[in-house]
């Protein structure tokens, strides 16, 4: 089975967990079997495989999520990186390419699209599976899963389906409505649209090339930047005539804000927190090395992140993102390939940051022209490489690297370093990389 998951966008309705880097998707937030946390996109992944072992998964995804991808998934996973966002439909047409150019995947087997961040069981992946095997039998151009509301929704389009079967011939498609108009679609026997559907891989080649005038994934991602932003449903979805419905009862979450990501923690409190016994449906995630202590609070939300602080009614949390639309400031967390970093002070000519890399990781060989930096390991043991010459490094060791020094730091155990950069002109643009020596 050949699987692309879209994972886009900078999931700003739950700040301050995330920001422009760190996307919803890669929160840790869901505990698993043996007490650890993971993300969205490392239990969907990890719910995937195993249903299906060998499936071909590939994460289609911004230039700027693929360090965090790497980070929790590992090197190897497939990831087709967009050069910039044009929406759905070039972001498929280009994965779709890739399946195909790069991966092998022949014209003839069936590809199943799906968001990378929905809170589902193992029933919603075995109806993947099905989706798969109707798109590769070929009863219809395109097979949509229609998600069974439990509530008339104004966050959600709408699926109207030719009649009550399981399996169904779609009549049209409603956009995003009004509460009365979402009240009048259910009773029409309307389906959430979820945004998973199935195809033969050849089918969205031929609609590449009538579309874009070309399919080869190459030249698409070379013309990129240069491709019309338009959606998938819009472009194909809603002008194709041979299509059909699959009904889906399960359990579907869209964790879209605090409100839903909340219904799904199994816990009130994730980090260290302290709630007193009036608090009713309160729940906390705290990322910070600081106690939080709530007290008679009744229907919040608290987060507590690097990036700020969040107390909210639950209700009220929804309506977050022009609020952080006015935020402007330095990324404060962010993961990397390598591992991750966490920014502890910003002054006018200085920062200082933690910074952690995982065993056998490395940073990039690179210097800056306008900053000097100091490396202060505090744990772990490694080596460093400073213009070329290589020493190594343990807890209590002190590097300096002036500006236009050559430089990186490698991981023999976990390493913790304490990063401080000195200059008028501190920005991630001032990075030159180098091949190792």
């Amino acid at each position: 089975m050949n699987i692309i998951l879209l994972s886009g966008g900078s999931g700003k309705r739950l700040w301050p967990l995330s920001n422009d880097i760190r996307s919803k998707q890669f929160i840790k937030i869901f505990k698993t079997e043996n007490g650890d946390y993971e993300s969205m996109v490392q239990r969907v992944y990890r719910q995937i495989r195993a249903m299906d072992e060998t499936a071909t998964v590939t994460i289609a995804t911004s230039k700027t999520q693929v360090s965090a991808i790497h980070n929790q998934l590992s090197e190897n996973v497939n990831v087709c990186v967009e050069p910039t966002r044009r929406d759905t439909f070039p972001a498929i047409a280009l994965a779709t390419a890739y399946l195909h150019d790069v991966l092998g995947v022949s014209r003839d087997d069936s590809v199943v699209v799906c968001p990378v961040d929905p809170y589902v069981n193992e029933d919603y992946f075995a109806a993947v599976k099905r989706l798969s095997d109707m798109a590769k039998e070929g009863s219809s151009n395109l097979v949509l899963m229609g998600i069974e509301p439990t509530y008339p929704s104004e966050k959600y389009g709408y699926i109207i389906p030719g009649d009550k079967e399981e399996v169904s011939p779609v009549v049209a498609f409603k956009e995003k409505p009004d509460l009365q108009k979402a009240k009048e679609y259910l009773s029409q026997g309307a389906l959430w649209n979820g945004g998973v559907f199935a195809y033969r891989l050849s089918y969205v080649l031929k609609k590449t090339e009538e579309l874009i005038g070309f399919s080869d994934y190459q030249k698409l991602f070379d013309g990129y930047k240069d491709l019309n932003k338009i959606s998938f449903d819009y472009a194909v979805v809603e002008k194709e005539p041979d299509i059909q419905v699959l009904r889906f009862g399960g359990q579907w979450k869209d964790m879209g804000t605090w409100n839903t990501l909340t219904e799904a923690m199994e816990e009130p409190s994730i980090g260290e927190v302290m709630l007193n016994e009036s608090c009713e449906n309160v729940h906390v995630v705290n990322e910070l090395d600081v106690p939080v202590l709530c007290m008679g609070l009744k229907n919040m939300v608290v987060s507590a992140s690097a990036e700020g602080i969040l107390v909210s009614d639950k209700e009220q949390s929804s309506y977050i993102k022009p609020f952080v639309d006015k935020i402007s400031q330095q990324i404060m967390f962010a993961e990397k390939s390598w591992g991750s970093f966490r920014v502890l002070d910003v002054e006018e000519e200085s920062m200082t940051i933690k910074v952690i890399l995982n065993p056998g990781h490395k940073m990039n060989y690179h210097s800056h022209e306008h900053r000097n930096e100091i490396w202060n390991v505090i744990a772990g043991n490694g080596k460093a490489i400073l213009d070329g010459r290589e020493q190594t490094v343990k807890p209590g060791d002190v590097l300096y690297m002036p500006a236009g020094c050559r430089h990186t730091i490698i991981a023999d155990t976990e390493l913790k370093v304490i990063e401080s950069q000195l200059g008028r002109d501190i920005t991630v643009q001032d990075k030159i990389k180098y091949p190792m020596p």
